[in-house]
């Protein structure tokens, strides 16, 4: 029987999101229902919303969640109704070439529900008509009182998380912090430059850290996000609207650069200002997502001549299965401030107000919370 909840939906591209009644299946094989606690309003939401990656409206929006098995349906082991997960956008089928290669963090054909979540008749907005089927957001739909998903994406987790900051390890503070501890690598000792200090570059600051970089270097236009940046682990901070920051970071690594890098941005200003701030041999990541229509142009033979490893990271390189619980253990430790990515929790009907905080570099997170 279908269940009736509360949901957020992008009818149209560029238009307000709506609150709306959508109608959830039952689990069928490998899927399993959550009731969602909590879920964070992320970029990711408002490209969606905005058209940007896709235009198979109408969206449910939300992907970066933790809640509680409801139902699982038939052959999903190692789950059991009330368990506490936080929801993944990868989840490894094991049988692709990058699986096979065992390299599961690439996976090429990662798991969702089969089963579509649909608007409820009557109640569409959209030229389709009623019960027009919705696409999840980045496979998951979590705006939503509960969601269908693939049971691999459903990572079970110690429950004395709050949901709040749990959740948000499901997508930007994942990919953050495996920008730092996976793709670039930082080991003890190292010396790290992290561009852009929103909410994914705070978690690379905070990886970086606690992977035992000597000097975390803070770059942003924002005051304030600097001052937050401290909190998570940075030992210097660079405001670069009024400062050269490949200088600044230089002057701070011994007229050398720093051997990682992490755009955080996304942009090819703070690209390139990334590629001269390395060291010689350096490494520079990419995490922040550029706009389709960005091109990078760079004399070759600075490619060339300077040497490294130039890298993009995609979720942070991580395996949900692997990663989620170790930061959520690090987290009730006390060795990763997860509560400090929360400024506001809101309500389902609060999302386009925490797009516009968003956009105006406001908040790091606002969380719904159910």
């Amino acid at each position: 029987m279908p269940h009736e909840v509360h949901a957020v939906v992008a009818a149209k591209q560029g238009a307000p999101v709506e609150l709306q009644t959508i109608l959830v299946p039952d689990p069928g094989p490998g899927e399993v229902l959550v009731a969602v606690q909590a879920c964070g309003v992320c970029h990711t939401d408002l490209h969606y919303r905005d058209g940007a990656i896709d235009d198979a409206f109408p969206f449910l929006l939300g992907h970066e969640a933790a809640g509680v098995i409801e139902e699982v349906g038939p052959g999903v082991t190692g789950l059991a109704p009330g368990d506490f997960v936080v929801l993944a956008w990868r989840a490894p089928c094991g049988a692709c070439r990058s699986c096979r290669r065992g390299r599961p963090w690439y996976c090429f054909d990662s798991a969702n529900a089969t089963q579509p979540m649909t608007l409820r008749d009557g109640t569409s907005r959209t030229t389709s008509g009623a019960g027009t089927p919705l696409t999840p957001a980045l496979g998951i739909g979590a705006f939503a009182e509960k969601t269908l998903v693939a049971a691999g994406q459903a990572v079970k987790v110690d429950p004395h998380a709050r949901p709040e900051a749990a959740g948000l390890i499901g997508c930007g503070v994942m990919a953050g912090y495996g920008a730092a501890v996976h793709t670039g690598a930082v080991g003890s000792g190292d010396t790290v430059a992290v561009i852009g200090c929103g909410g994914v570059g705070s978690a690379a600051i905070a990886g970086a850290s606690i992977a035992g970089a000597r000097r975390v270097i803070a770059v942003d236009i924002d005051d304030r996000k600097l001052d937050g940046a401290t909190r998570f682990g940075a030992t210097h901070t660079v405001n670069s609207r009024g400062t050269d920051p490949v200088e600044a970071v230089r002057q701070l690594t011994g007229g050398h650069g720093a051997d990682v890098v992490i755009d955080a941005v996304g942009r090819p200003e703070t690209w390139t200002q990334g590629f001269f701030m390395r060291d010689l041999a350096g490494t520079l990541v990419q995490v922040g997502v550029p706009d389709p229509d960005m091109r990078i142009e760079l004399p070759l033979i600075d490619l060339f001549s300077r040497g490294g490893a130039l890298k993009s990271s995609w979720y942070g390189d991580c395996l949900p299965s692997r990663d989620f619980p170790v930061l959520i253990d690090r987290y009730l430790g006390g060795r990763l401030d997860l509560d400090g990515f929360v400024t506001e929790t809101i309500a389902l009907d609060e999302v386009e107000s925490a797009f516009d905080k968003m956009r105006d570099g406001r908040v790091l997170r606002s969380v719904v919370v159910i």
